[in-house]
């Protein structure tokens, strides 16, 4: 008996011990959150497969691989940001034109872990807590701790008609993970609104503020949009007198604009050399559906509850946007979220319904305005959070004014939360199956990679060890989308092993974009013009144009055009007159007309006049012979650098298959040489009779560090600022 109760004595001592902690527990880790914590569990859960190892869909090929080039130009101690980008477009500045923040740390991280891995983990932890997120900017803006965990806890369960809101279908591998830039800067949206509402009423949070809008500019360039957008809408709306919101809301913005400004200028400085896109540009992808179109989607739940049997997610929205304006002059930061609602909605309707005013938000012509929706169902999920708690506590109030017992108010709350679990359980139920679907798709591409993978890689290996130009596989116009290595095309495929191609593949600005759809793979001239050396095609397709073949492995065959390199010699016969919103349209015409050993100068706005046709123009239908021959071509894309050994038997020019930029610079017998534009937007130097050897680098922006340290300090000065002066 003594021995049984020591036992017991020490199991009630640590009985209460535990009993202790937990109390203690509770009270440092609110319910809420732990709920919160819940979903993030279940995220976590259900989102596994995507850690693993498969090759990407769509623009997700195009995100891992900039991860990857990032990685490796970190690694040789470098600067993603001034390095060019060869792979796509027939290269760009990418990571200067595009939205590239989230690219260079997740290569930074691939430095240790490998850039693949770091890609793939930044898409699972990103999405898995992101409902920390949303917990936590709600409390910042002031939320209730019950209203801002119900916000965090709906935030996974978001599906909308477009599919590329704050949703799985944006960022899944079923989805393509097409707008994975946007995840990232889902993560400083949030908090750079609510520091901005919370730098009205107090200037402290000015610096904070400037910074995450600057953070989120420089993460994604349309969340940045809304970034600012909520500065003016808060500032608008919150409480105080006018003129010291103007005031702060004015010193935030232009701060902001510096702590941004390492991003903002040289993308005004350089805007001429990027593309719009053609294919797109006056489709609702960019323009926004309208008014009337997304109006009819938000009430019949196709905004935050597409595919859902209930739309739960969107009664509760439209309820709290009615609450905000029934409480409009007594609760402001409600007011400011469904001004922010509003406010983004409008937005989104783009040009389709406000014309010629969009114009007005700046870089309109780069925007894709469907895509503010985001700012929507973010305010959304907050003013939903806030109609789910206060209709809790009107029916706790009204039960416990009528009922009789205490029996009686447990039942009918039990029956009040059951039916609300019942509401959105069939939101729950199809993010699950679409996370299962997720799963399978990645398991059925991950043995095909293995298999067919197999049978295709020592093609790659191939075209890798050889180099020497260019590969084209298809593309999504043609047989190019059903030839593939499980579900993924085979010009999406090689993006895995960064092989130069082309194809007209997004997310990309460079001039040559919209040329490229233009390419015709029954023209042997357009092989030359880019720089095509090598065809993947199906094992039973004959080549289009002639070639010899090199490699034949089970579905795959390689084939190899060796006339064909990066450089080609031509003779001048034509001018075409173009700008960065029609050198598409305008090349079809060029490309049509286009015969071997021949190109054409390019007018470009901002750019020096180009020289006269060097050929008649009767001759040039004619045809001309090649003004000499190219000797020898050493090729080194990834850094950004190619040489070339040319015999010129008479004057003419050496066309450089690159996407021009004006940070390519010649250099011809060890001088300097200026370089042209040549059609469709490619680089060209002038050569003199004999023979030459040429040297082609990439150089790019160049004052990064001064606008880096401007940025600081900009941010650094708020802080002194706010902390110093009340205004």
């Amino acid at each position: 008996m003594g021995t049984v109760g020591a036992v017991l004595l020490i199991y009630a001592a640590n009985h209460s011990a535990l009993m202790s902690k937990l109390a203690r527990l509770r009270r440092a880790v609110p319910g809420p959150l732990l709920a919160v914590a819940a979903v993030v569990a279940w995220n976590l859960w259900s989102l596994r497969s995507v850690v693993l190892p498969v090759v990407f869909l769509n623009d997700g090929s195009v995100h891992e691989m900039m991860a990857r080039y990032a990685s490796s130009v970190i690694t040789a101690g470098k600067d993603p940001y001034t390095s060019w980008f060869p792979y796509i477009g027939l290269g760009s500045a990418q990571y200067l034109h595009y939205q590239s923040l989230g690219s260079v740390l997740t290569g930074l991280v691939g430095v240790v872990v490998g850039p693949d891995t770091a890609f793939r983990w930044s898409v699972y932890l990103l999405l898995s807590l992101w409902p920390f997120v949303i917990y936590s900017s709600a409390r910042l803006f002031g939320l209730p701790r019950p209203a801002a965990a119900i916000a965090a806890m709906l935030s996974p369960f978001i599906v909308s008609f477009t599919g590329v809101g704050y949703e799985r279908g944006a960022y899944l591998w079923i989805g393509g993970a097409e707008v994975w830039t946007q995840l990232v800067g889902s993560w400083s949206l949030p908090f750079a609104w609510a520091s901005s509402w919370r730098a009205m009423r107090d200037a402290r949070y000015l610096w904070l503020a400037g910074g995450l809008t600057g953070l989120t500019v420089a993460l994604h360039f349309m969340s940045g949009d809304l970034a600012f957008l909520g500065i003016i809408v808060v500032a608008l709306v919150a409480e105080g007198p006018v003129l010291r919101r103007l005031r702060r809301a004015a010193v935030l913005f232009i701060a902001s604009l510096a702590a941004a400004a390492w991003v903002i200028v040289p993308l005004i400085l350089f805007t001429k050399w990027s593309a719009i896109n053609q294919e797109l540009a006056t489709t609702g992808y960019v323009r926004g559906y309208g008014a009337r179109q997304e109006v009819v989607w938000l009430f019949t739940g196709r905004i935050f509850d597409a595919r859902h049997a209930v739309p739960a997610i969107t009664v509760a929205v439209l309820l709290g946007a009615a609450l905000a304006i029934i409480k409009w002059r007594r609760e402001a930061f409600m007011r400011a979220l469904v001004a922010l609602f509003v406010a983004s909605l409008l937005l989104s309707f783009g040009p389709t319904t406000w014309g010629p005013l969009a114009d007005l938000v700046p870089g309109h012509a780069d925007l894709y305005f469907r895509r503010f929706m985001m700012g929507s169902q973010l305010a959304g999920l907050y003013l939903a959070g806030l109609a789910i708690v206060a209709v809790w506590h009107t029916c706790t109030s009204t039960i416990s004014a009528t009922a009789t017992s205490r029996r009686a108010r447990v039942a009918a709350l039990s029956a009040i939360a059951a039916g609300s679990a019942a509401c959105f359980w069939p939101a729950a139920r199809a993010v699950s199956q679409y996370d299962q679907r997720n799963a399978a798709a990645i398991s059925y591409q991950r043995s095909e990679d293995a298999t067919e993978g197999g049978e295709i890689a020592p093609l790659l290996r191939y075209i890798k060890d050889h180099g020497g130009g260019r590969t084209y596989a298809g593309q999504s116009i043609n047989w190019g989308q059903g030839f593939t290595v499980g579900y993924v095309p085979v010009y999406k495929y090689i993006q895995t092993q960064d092989i130069d191609e082309v194809a007209y593949t997004v997310p990309s600005l460079s001039l040559m974009l919209d040329p490229e759809i233009e390419f015709d793979e029954d023209d042997p001239a357009d092989y030359a013009l880019f720089g095509v050396r090598y065809m993947l095609l199906p094992t039973g397709m004959d080549a289009p144009v002639p070639a010899q073949k090199a490699l034949v492995e089970g579905n795959y065959s390689l084939w190899l055009i060796a006339s064909n390199s990066y450089v080609d010699l031509v003779q001048v016969t034509g001018t075409l007159s173009a700008d960065r919103a029609d050198i598409g349209s305008k090349s079809v015409v060029f490309m049509d007309m286009l015969q071997a050993n021949q190109d054409w100068a390019v007018k470009w706005p901002g750019a020096a006049p180009p020289p006269a046709p060097s050929v008649p123009a009767l001759q040039a239908q004619l045809g001309v012979a090649s003004p000499g021959t190219v000797d020898s071509v050493q090729a080194s894309p990834p850094e950004g650098s190619f040489s070339t050994e040319v015999t010129m038997d008479k004057p003419g020019t050496l066309l450089f298959s690159v996407a021009y930029d004006p940070g390519w610079h010649a250099w011809v017998d060890g001088r300097p040489t200026r370089t042209e534009m040549l059609a469709p937007a490619l680089v060209g130097v002038k050569l003199a009779p004999g023979r030459h050897y040429i040297v082609f680098r990439y150089t790019g922006f160049q004052w990064y560090p001064e606008l880096w340290a401007f940025g600081l300090l900009s941010v650094g000065g708020m802080f002194l600022l706010g902390r110093r002066w009340r205004f």
